[in-house]
């Protein structure tokens, strides 16, 4: 490959950008000025639960604040947050070349769909990152979980086999799907963690060994589950257990649970979902293209999703709180207690 081009200098974008980069193929990271100027500072560490622990010195980062004019790259990672998915998009069209391939590795559902809406003239991919990656400390961007890269494309998508290609120099794992969405749908699945992870105020493994906020997740799932059935959407297995049987796992007694889901746990300390850093932050979050999207599929089956409708209000409604909800708070809130 003869370059890259990451529209989003987030965690995704550092972290996936930079095992691009550590493959051998030069990479642009477009990003906001905070991120900028800690990369300028610091350079990009990279580390993960398996041992890695890479560095790119400052001055080997091509960094831009909008992308590059004349910039011909053989492939465009989106990673900016959802709500951003039209502007970037927009973007993107003016300053790139027709046809050019671009992989959205967002959050959600729609965003390929709807960035295909306002530039037609791009090649857009749906794609889904299954890992959790945390920033520990300016430019250095930790990788605490694991999972494969997946992304909408076949053989013929020459540079999505050739990023596949390059990943795999550096032990990561791209495979491609003809059909993303049911993919998409069991990542979103797994997602509607993030807001419990989020509003708890902890790690994610230490979250997930309280059996309340696990009962909370379940029965977001579970609203999730009986909606996509309802609309007849396949559902992709992305953990060691079937969706449904998953249910049944996180409402088990804490001591059971921690025995069956060993490998479900194999999460680091310092692992946290990124909504849970937004929070901290003041951003916004993503909320609205995880527990929104339930809503949505919801209203157009003209049903209601009470339960996923009430966590992206909490959500939303933490800038007035600022402090973590104890189990039986969460539980209590959305009825289940």
């Amino acid at each position: 490959m003869t370059g890259v081009l990451v529209m989003g200098a987030g965690s995704v974008g550092c972290f996936v950008g930079g095992l691009t980069q550590l493959a051998g193929v030069p990479v642009h990271f477009v990003g906001r000025p905070r991120v900028l100027a800690h990369l300028r500072k610091h350079g990009l560490r990279l580390t993960d639960q398996d041992g890695l622990d890479r560095h790119i010195p400052p001055l080997q980062l091509r960094l831009h604040e909008e992308p590059p004019a004349g910039l011909k790259p053989d492939l465009v990672l989106l990673c900016v947050k959802s709500g951003a998915t039209t502007t970037a998009a927009t973007t993107l069209a003016l300053a790139l070349p027709e046809g050019t391939p671009v992989v959205s590795l967002q959050n959600g559902i729609g965003n390929a769909a709807e960035a295909r809406a306002v530039a037609p003239q791009l090649r857009w991919h749906a794609g889904m990152v299954p890992f959790n990656i945390a920033e520990l400390s300016p430019g250095h961007y930790h990788r605490g979980t694991g999972g494969v890269l997946a992304a909408e494309g076949t053989a013929a998508d020459v540079a999505l086999v050739a990023w596949q290609a390059a990943l795999a120099g550096v032990g990561m794992k791209l495979k491609l799907h003809a059909d993303l969405a049911p993919v998409q749908w069991g990542k979103l699945l797994m997602n509607l963690n993030n807001p419990v992870n989020a509003l708890s105020g902890r790690p994610l493994r230490d979250e997930l060994l309280e059996r309340g906020y696990r009962r909370v997740l379940a029965a977001l799932q579970e609203e999730a589950l009986d909606l996509l059935d309802a609309a007849q959407r396949p559902v992709a297995q992305l953990s060691p257990l079937p969706p449904r049987r998953l249910l049944k796992l996180l409402r088990l007694p804490t001591p059971l649970f921690r025995l069956i889901a060993a490998r479900m746990l194999r999460i680091d300390a310092k692992a946290r979902s990124s909504m849970a850093d937004d929070l901290g932050a003041g951003r916004i979050t993503e909320i609205d293209a995880l527990c929104g999207e339930v809503v949505r599929l919801a209203r157009s089956l003209h049903r209601t999703a009470p339960l996923n409708a009430r966590m992206q209000a909490l959500v939303e409604a933490w800038p007035q709180r600022r402090q973590p909800y104890l189990p039986r708070e969460l539980l209590r809130e959305l009825g289940l207690s």
